[in-house]
């Protein structure tokens, strides 16, 4: 299953043998710099280009192609090699001037038989000639891959430098020669393997097929959005399956030939061992004969229980899509195939009346009736499945994915790491009211939130006022929160709160209480602008000095921890500076770690005019009370989002926010 990354965002990679896919919308030259543990490439010799295209575990093209393939044998890499970063460049004197005039890049991390690990759209690229497109790392052991999409407008030169080269200028020139002189000549890239046909949803056995990677869009894709339905469903909380950490490589072992262009090359080593495979996931019972295995918590791909339990929610989440999908299909035929069959008996003025006619009309409505109740016990069948399987995966997810009424909040504890994904709700279906999918999204956040309180109902047909919905929609505000700062390590979550007006004192009351806040509430048009300024400020001075190559040159006392700013009652309390400062963050912030939650009514916000469009448009709406807005870009479906609320009466989110109070005063000795 393939891993959408979207910028900043890692994958472990699931095998050591690779090639690297590059679809560009122009001829780009494609290589590859080796750095150390700090991605200092400390020579010539460690960056393989058009010009010196191979080093050990390494192989990139030769020419200036649309389409690259390169390959990479992550065993065979020098062990003082800690990162492998990909890299584009436009020819100078031919083609475009500017990546911005191209089609975004594609890049694809594959395996020699063309199944996709991982795939990054590097979008948002203007004047830049080149970019790292990605990188793949040494994290404990294992290799992982990150999506960068660092954009450089000085060129090749600048990207080099950047990495710490001290002859950046030089290689960029010979490279650019290289290029010009002919050497790399423009040829297409040898066809890729063909894909395996997606499987359908289920077997006739009831046993679950995963969806194929190929039908898989990313998260920064543009995906068609039905008219009258609102936000797409966030597709990063579910990019894919397990990784396969790779082992050390030797520094001897010498480069391995290439093979012929079209084949795969050969990167094997006779003396280098694999990493063990991955613990089998649990196995359920023998079933049975005739009916499906039980099901069982934890059995999909992963390198770790969360990380199982994260793909077996995905899966759920997949087959509930497909199923719903076939039985919608299947009535829109058995109504289409009725309608026509009608058509056939008025066309004709002898059946029009009398009891031909009659039989006719009846005859068409059975066999309406028929399919459809075929379609239903299809339907139902799975659904009773994955309602087997929710009732034992529920129970077994990690706090971070689990509802507020799981049993594993009473047993919380401050966690040392940050966990795969979030949970901010659940989704259902209207086919299938009984099934709850947690809605999972990847951490930390890769955009801010949106929770609208504007909306004057609810789908169960309850009514609310615009107060009511205020305070609902602050309530799933603190709660997501509380989640964020409950999930993260110690001192490596920070939040903000302004409340212009301070009418939000008391659903922000155990967020007060409890001193997990980094400050008490913001109020007042000038509390609004110290805030603000702060985290703009703070954004500013982290991408300088990511853009510098130095990123712990930040000034001391300066808080690193992840942040997260929650607003009150906008806009009342902003001015049009505050207003810019605010989609200046929401664009801005989430690649450095500044996050944005704002409650609040679009339509009060109208007095703005269009000004204010893309700041909605960057953010995830969410409703307070269950609403329909979220569309499933892969089949169509409109699902059916609740938030995560505490349940009433409850301790559990005052114990929680205690416990993080009480780890991060320890962190802070």
């Amino acid at each position: 299953m393939t891993a959408e990354l979207v910028r900043g965002q890692n994958h472990p990679l699931s095998r050591t043998r690779l090639e690297i896919r590059v679809s560009a919308g122009a001829p780009v030259a494609a290589g590859a710099t080796t750095g150390d543990e700090n991605g200092t490439v400390h020579g010539v010799e460690w960056v393989a280009h058009p010009g010196s295209p191979t080093l050990p575990g390494l192989e990139v093209s030769r020419q200036a192609a649309a389409d690259h393939r390169l390959a990479v044998d992550l065993d065979a890499v020098p062990d003082a090699v800690h990162r492998v970063s990909v890299f584009l460049a436009l020819p100078t004197g031919a083609g475009p001037a500017r990546f911005g005039a191209v089609a975004a890049p594609f890049v694809a991390v594959t395996g020699l038989d063309g199944t996709e690990i991982a795939s990054y759209t590097l979008t948002g690229l203007e004047a830049e000639t080149a970019v790292v497109a990605l990188e793949l790392y040494r994290r404990q052991g294992a290799w992982k891959v990150r999506a960068v999409g660092q954009g450089y407008a000085g060129g090749l030169a600048e990207l080099l430098a950047d990495q710490g080269l001290p002859q950046a200028h030089q290689l960029a020139a010979d490279i650019q020669a290289a290029l010009a002189g002919g050497l790399a000549r423009s040829v297409p890239a040898p066809p890729a393997p063909a894909s395996p046909p997606a499987s359908p949803a289920r077997t006739p056995d009831g046993e679950r097929a995963r969806r194929s990677a190929a039908a898989a869009p990313g998260p920064d894709h543009a995906t068609p959005v039905p008219q009258g339905t609102s936000d797409p469903l966030p597709q990063t909380p579910y990019p894919g399956t397990a990784g396969d950490p790779g082992t050390a490589g030797d520094p001897a072992a010498p480069a391995q030939p290439s093979a012929p262009t079209g084949g795969p090359i050969d990167y094997s080593h006779p003396r280098r061992q694999h990493a063990a495979p991955p613990p089998p996931p649990p196995s359920a019972p023998p079933a049975e004969p005739g009916r499906p295995a039980q099901p069982v918590a934890g059995d999909a791909t992963g390198w770790s229980m969360e990380e199982r339990l994260y793909n077996q929610v995905w899966g759920m989440f997949e087959d509930l899509a497909r199923t719903t999908a076939a039985y919608r299909s299947a009535v829109d035929f058995a109504e289409s195939r009725m309608e026509k069959e009608l058509d056939h008996v008025l066309s004709d003025p002898r059946s029009r009346i009398g009891g031909q006619g009659d039989a006719a009309r009846e005859a068409a409505r059975a066999k309406h009736s028929q399919l459809v109740d075929q379609a239903r016990e299809v339907l139902d069948r799975d659904v009773e499945q994955l309602a087997a399987e929710a009732d034992v995966v529920e129970p077994a997810l990690p706090a971070a994915f689990a509802r507020w009424d799981n049993p594993v909040w009473h047993a919380y504890r401050p966690p040392m790491e940050i966990p795969m994904a979030l949970r901010l709700g659940d989704l259902h279906l209207p086919e299938a009211e009984r099934i709850r999918i947690p809605m999972l999204v990847r951490l930390p956040l890769e955009r801010g939130l949106w929770i609208d309180s504007g909306r004057a109902g609810s789908l169960d047909g309850s009514f609310a006022d615009s107060h009511e919905l205020r305070r609902l929609g602050l309530e799933a505000a603190v709660a997501i929160a509380a989640r964020l700062l409950a999930v993260y390590p110690a001192g490596e979550f920070t939040v903000h709160v302004i409340d212009p007006a301070g009418s939000g004192a008391q659903p922000f009351a155990p967020l007060v209480r409890t001193g997990v806040l980094a400050a008490e509430p913001t109020q007042g048009a000038a509390g609004v602008a110290d805030v603000l300024s702060r985290l703009t400020q703070r954004v500013d001075l982290v991408q300088m000095a990511l853009r510098g190559g130095a990123p712990d040159a930040l000034p001391p006392g300066m808080d690193t921890a992840q942040q997260l700013l929650i607003v009150n009652d906008f806009p009342h309390g902003f001015d049009d500076r505050a207003v810019n400062q605010l989609r200046y963050l929401a664009d801005e912030g989430p690649s450095v770690g500044v996050h944005l939650m704002m409650v609040a009514d679009r339509e009060e916000s109208a007095g703005y005019g269009p000004l204010l469009d893309p700041l909605w448009r960057s953010l995830l709406r969410l409703t307070p009370v269950a609403d329909d807005h979220l569309a499933d870009p892969w089949v169509g479906h409109a699902w059916t989002y609740e938030p995560s609320l505490v349940p009433p009466g409850s301790e559990v989110l005052q114990r929680v926010l205690s416990q993080v109070a009480a780890a991060r005063r320890s962190w802070n000795r």
